[in-house]
């Protein structure tokens, strides 16, 4: 059986932010085991599953992917939506639109140290949509 359940994120600013309470909040009914999948239906913002309990963490991976991947670099030809549009598509595919996470005994077995990350990279983000799947 497969189950679906569209998520709403408010706008989150510019980084990486920890949503895993928001995402399992938004889900009703846990099987005790499955698959449970989350995809983000946006190209400049993806999700990642990352350490949970420092935020410096989530601090630096903002500073190395802006590194990586900085703005107004001269060669960069879509630009229509600002110099962080391209960029944030970029850093989008580094990291990927979706996650999948083993259900064990009726609950998400994540690691201890593991979260749910929202990488927004656009300056000045919308509301995000995301989709849960999970398959039992």
């Amino acid at each position: 059986m497969i189950q679906h359940t569209t998520i709403r994120l408010a706008p989150y600013r510019r980084g990486f932010h920890l949503i895993t309470r928001e995402v399992l909040r938004a889900i009703n009914d846990w099987p005790e085991q499955g698959i449970f999948h989350l995809f983000i239906k946006h190209t400049s913002a993806g999700l990642c599953i990352n350490e949970n309990a420092d935020p410096t963490v989530l601090e630096d991976f903002e500073s190395i992917f802006n590194h990586v991947v900085p703005e107004n670099l001269p060669f960069i030809k879509h630009d229509i939506e600002g110099p962080d549009d391209m960029p944030a598509h970029i850093k989008s595919s580094m990291v990927g639109s979706s996650i999948s996470i083993p259900i064990v005994d009726g609950r998400p077995d994540l690691g201890t140290w593991q979260g749910i990350y929202l990488c927004e990279f656009r300056n000045h983000a919308t509301s995000r949509t995301l989709v849960a799947s999970i398959y039992s």
